[in-house]
Parts: structure tokens; sequence; C-alpha cells
């Protein structure tokens, strides 16, 4: 799939020229994506990351919100409430990736119908899992919530334990 998008916004990126090139935060492995392209091929544009934008109820802003049922969109608010939960679980000193992992993942299962893709607590500039958290780290979910693959993420500081 990333390989796709990398070929498709380097082909744009030729075509167009452009100075910058604007991706939400949402997507956390399609900007990394599309950085460590520019940087590889030299692209003479500046990546610039927006935040992630949120309903009021905490979900990712995205054109499939408008696909889920008004009791799946509901119930989908559970989704960024189980990376809450996780920054909550590193804030009082966990620092073991897989329980915070799996308290994410439980908290997703709460959702009627939902199916986990993924869950992952990984180094928000590599992506790889972390075993052992410290410095910052990136909780990632994707979930389909019926027929909807929604994804989120947030990014964490794991400051020393006092």
């Amino acid at each position: 799939h990333f390989r796709g998008v990398a070929t498709v916004v380097a082909k744009l990126f030729n075509l167009v020229q452009p100075d910058a090139a604007y991706f939400g935060r949402k997507d956390a492995q399609q900007s990394l994506v599309v950085g460590r392209m520019i940087r590889d091929l030299s692209f003479p544009v500046r990546l610039k990351v927006l935040p992630t934008v949120r309903e009021r109820d905490g979900l990712a802003m995205s054109s499939r919100n408008r696909l889920l049922s008004t009791e799946a969109r509901r119930s989908s608010r559970a989704l960024f409430q189980a990376l809450q939960e996780g920054r909550r679980l590193i804030e009082c000193g966990e620092r073991r990736g897989a329980v915070v992992a799996r308290r994410i993942r439980r908290g997703i299962g709460k959702i009627p119908g939902a199916k986990v893709d993924y869950v992952a607590v990984a180094d928000p500039e590599t992506l790889q899992p972390m075993a052992r958290l410290r410095g910052r780290a990136r909780l990632l979910v994707a979930a389909w919530i019926g027929p909807v693959r929604l994804i989120d993420h947030i990014e964490v500081r794991c400051s020393a334990p006092s």
C-alpha cells in the first residue's frame, strides 16, 4: 500500500513541482513514508504535517466517518478513548509496550462489532514496535467498525518514573 502511495505522490511531485506538501498527522505512516521519500529522492519540497482534527467527541475527522451508521458513529468514539487510556497508563508509569497495547485493544473491544486490525506502541520516527517505553512513543490503532476501517494515533511522552 505505502509503495503505491510513494509512487503516486512522487509522480504528482514531478508533475506539479510544489514547494510544499501538506499531509495530516492522522495517517502517521503515510506522513513518514512521504517524508522519507522526499529525503531519499531529494525532492525540493517542504513537508508540512498538520495536526489531526477531531470531532467534538474525539473521533479523528475523516471522510470515512460519514459511512458509519448512527449507532456505529456513536460507539466509534471509543477508539480515541482507548488511545487516551493507553496514554493514562503511560502517565501512571507503565513502560511495557505490550501492556499498553493490550489495554488499548481491550478498549476497542468494547465497541459492538469492532474488529481490531492492529494496535501498536511504536517509535514515532521509525514505527518500530517498542517493547520498553522511553522518550516518545506513538500509540496507533486501526479497527473495522462495521464496514468502515478507521485509523487513529496519538503521540505520548514517556517521562522517567518519579
